[in-house]
């Protein structure tokens, strides 16, 4: 069939009343170019589940692309059900969303279509932030625990996270599961219409109970060391994280105030036009309420409250605190404090090396992801440079930016009631372990053919000096020392530089690291080698 003849047959079995209009205007309009985006390939099903555009189509988040994940996911269920069942002998389903639009309907969608395939499916009556609905699944262990978010794409974007119980402890799920879904999803889109999915809709209802079991394990993360109160602004950046965090602050007897325009669900993000603190702009109605209230630190939480930004109060206004600086802090007070002795990050973070030696704990780099993070034997504590933090893994497998946050505002209050301070404790950290600065410099594409072009570029003349440093250069997808995936590192002692595809946006990602003598030569050092890479890159295009 042409992508006409596609649209018109997806027409025919649409159920949701927007995304049929939206179609119909591009038939009206013979608007090919349209019809091609949507119709000439599907959402790819991968470690990171389904994440894309909301609209019509099989290339796009939608009620139909749903059902027929939803669907795959049983069928693997109960193909598998040796291996997934839960305690109980059965297979189970706990699942949780988000403030983005269309969530809430992604989510009873599924829990019907589970529940009809003899699956008990526990779905959140409200929504709820990600590393809930994680901790939730794995409290139960339930077979597999989904969470309808996109996390911190754009807002037009929604997702569909899955984590898998049994041996995975409601982690991730890794391949070859995700292929074997994703075949699943073939088969189903070919032969199944979305009217002959069976739904039944007798589920179970997951309640206030479950948001107090989690709060109340995030309270037992406070130490009971002396503390100070400290002055803090927090931002939920228009997602689910405040009515989760209130209780934990209120109980931590901060000074606070939250964002308050962006503090309740809004899958719209009026005040944002990219939902993640690490982008220009997320943070300036954080910055203005921290000034306006003198806040001695802010804690960000991306919109399902999976990933934690964290900016200090300076002489010079406030500093955002880099994944690196954050994971570094969480994994000396993790270390040190003798509750982590296996530490792990991904390969695009700054080595743990120098702080697993100090304390002779084990230390493993892993592929990026937590899906690899979390796999680690006898994680005590895991990290990656993109604002995720795993401190609490025996409860919460996978990153959260709440018990982070808790961990963190914990220590700060402990500083200063030493006379110290997050900044002047991160100073210390890198005497210790060495002055690494580290940074990114990423490429938004529309067209993935460039990055395509690039990485061919990258591979087929290797690189031999950087900054005047002769490097060695390894090629990931080779799978010499790690496990093949899209990337190549290219390092020295002093600079290191890991060029990948992003696994869930439609980006080029450098990552660079810098180890210099001092403070000021490593910032000068980073500087220079995002002009470097900054240029190298550009010219691959």
């Amino acid at each position: 069939m042409n992508f006409t003849e596609q649209a018109q047959a997806w027409l025919s079995q649409d159920p949701d009343p927007q995304t049929r209009a939206e179609l119909q205007a591009i038939l009206d309009k013979n608007d090919q170019e349209a019809l091609k985006s949507r119709f000439g390939s599907r959402l790819e099903f991968g470690t990171a589940g389904l994440r894309g555009e909301l609209g019509a189509g099989p290339n796009r988040m939608n009620r139909v692309v749903v059902a027929q994940a939803a669907l795959a996911i049983a069928r693997f269920l109960i193909e598998n059900k040796a291996e997934y069942q839960d305690s109980n002998g059965e297979l189970s389903v706990v699942i949780g969303f988000d403030g983005r639009i269309n969530s809430d309907v992604f989510a009873s969608d599924s829990a019907a279509i589970f529940q009809a395939q003899g699956i008990k499916s526990k779905l959140f009556g409200f929504k709820v932030p990600t590393p809930v609905a994680c901790f939730t699944g794995a409290r139960l262990g339930a077979s597999a625990t989904i969470v309808v978010t996109a996390s911190h794409n754009p807002p037009r974007d929604n997702g569909y996270k899955v984590y898998l119980g049994g041996a995975l402890f409601g982690s991730q799920l890794v391949p070859p599961q995700d292929a074997e879904i994703a075949s699943h999803i073939a088969r189903i889109a070919d032969e199944v219409r979305f009217e002959e999915i069976p739904f039944d809709k007798d589920f179970e209802t997951l309640g206030e109970q479950e948001l107090e079991r989690y709060i109340e394990r995030a309270k037992e993360l406070v130490s009971e060391s002396p503390k100070l109160p400290i002055s803090l602004t927090y931002t939920a950046m228009h997602g689910v994280g405040y009515r989760i965090i209130k209780p934990i602050f209120d109980h931590l007897g901060l000074n606070w105030v939250s964002v308050s325009k962006q503090q309740e669900p809004d899958g719209t993000f009026p005040t944002v036009s990219f939902p993640n603190p690490e982008e220009p702009g997320a943070m300036d109605l954080a910055f203005e309420t921290a000034k306006a209230n003198n806040s001695e630190l802010i804690i960000a939480n991306d919109p399902d409250a999976d990933r934690l930004a964290v900016a200090v109060q300076t002489a010079n206004g406030y500093r955002m605190l880099t994944g690196d600086e954050v994971g570094l802090i969480l994994a000396e007070e993790l270390v040190a404090s003798g509750r982590a002795k296996v530490i792990a990050n991904s390969i695009v973070s700054a080595s743990l090396a120098p702080l697993a030696d100090y304390y002779s704990v084990q230390y493993q780099q892993t592929l990026t992801g937590f899906k690899w993070i979390s796999k680690v034997p006898g994680l005590g504590y895991g990290y990656e440079e993109a604002l995720g933090y795993c401190v609490d893994p025996s409860h919460t497998p996978d990153k959260d930016g709440i018990t982070a946050a808790v961990v963190m505002v914990d220590l700060a209050m402990r500083l200063k009631a030493q006379g110290s301070s997050l900044a002047t404790h991160l100073a210390s950290l890198n005497e210790r372990y060495g002055h690494l600065k580290t940074g990114q410099v990423s490429i938004r594409v529309t067209d993935l053919g460039v990055i395509s072009k690039i990485m061919s570029g990258v591979r087929e003349t290797p690189l031999s000096s950087v900054l005047d440093e002769k490097v060695e250069f390894e090629d990931l997808a080779l799978g010499k020392k790690i496990q093949k995936t899209d990337g190549v590192i290219i390092e020295s002692k002093k600079v290191r530089m890991i060029i990948r595809p992003s696994g869930t946006e439609p980006k080029l990602k450098c990552y660079l690291q810098y180890l210099g003598a001092s403070e000021s030569d490593a910032v000068q050092g980073l500087s220079a080698l995002k002009s470097f890479a900054t240029a190298y890159l550009d010219s691959l295009k």
